[in-house]
């Protein structure tokens, strides 16, 4: 059975949007985007990087993998997460892309939810998800999210796409790992773990 692994880096209110530059997501009206690299550090990186040694595929949403395919393939080959990110297979959950060209790429068309389901009972090592906010909201509503990989930075925007929207199911998350790095960054996984109990003090 693999697992549905959720990493994605977090502003201290929650923001997941467009961490990775200024014109990442400016389509949508968001004035933020590129937050993530100015307070960021070396540990960041390597907590990130130990993120994908026992994941051999990536499950993408259509503009997150539009974002990746545009960059990796001709990024430095220098940076040992480029050769690691063009071989990684990539499952892309679109209903509007016709094709996808970037190599290991396979298209998921139609029943996005069947396709994962059928994703997590296949051969193979885990799938990580990455950014795709509109997918991680959908895999969370059925239940199909094995483990989150946060990375939650000391900065606050006040406004974009959070990960734990309005809407989400009431869930217990058990820690696995929680480590802060020298610049701040919380870095954690966490387990579903069932619903909340209620009580009062």
């Amino acid at each position: 059975m693999r697992e549905i692994i959720v990493c994605t880096f977090l502003t201290l209110d929650g923001v997941m949007q467009a961490p990775g530059g200024p014109d990442e997501d400016a389509g949508s009206g968001f004035e933020y985007g590129g937050w993530q690299k100015p307070v960021t550090d070396e540990e960041v990186g390597a907590a990130i990087a130990g993120w994908y040694e026992h994941s051999d595929a990536m499950l993408l949403g259509r503009k997150t993998y539009e974002i990746f395919a545009s960059y990796w393939p001709t990024a430095d080959p220098g940076n040992p997460f480029t050769s690691r990110m063009n071989s990684m297979h990539k499952y892309v959950a679109s209903r509007s892309l016709a094709s996808v060209e970037w190599q290991n790429s396979t298209l998921l068309g139609g029943d996005v939810v069947g396709a994962v389901r059928s994703l997590k009972e296949s051969d193979g090592g885990n799938i990580n998800v990455v950014g795709s906010g509109d997918l991680v909201q959908t895999l969370m509503r059925h239940g199909l999210v094995d483990e989150y990989r946060l990375t939650v930075h000391p900065v606050i925007i006040g406004t974009g796409k959070r990960l734990f929207a309005d809407g989400a199911i009431p869930t217990v998350l058990e820690p696995v790992s929680v480590s802060t790095t020298k610049g701040g960054t919380i870095v954690s996984v966490y387990r579903p773990n069932g619903e909340p109990g209620y009580d009062r003090y």
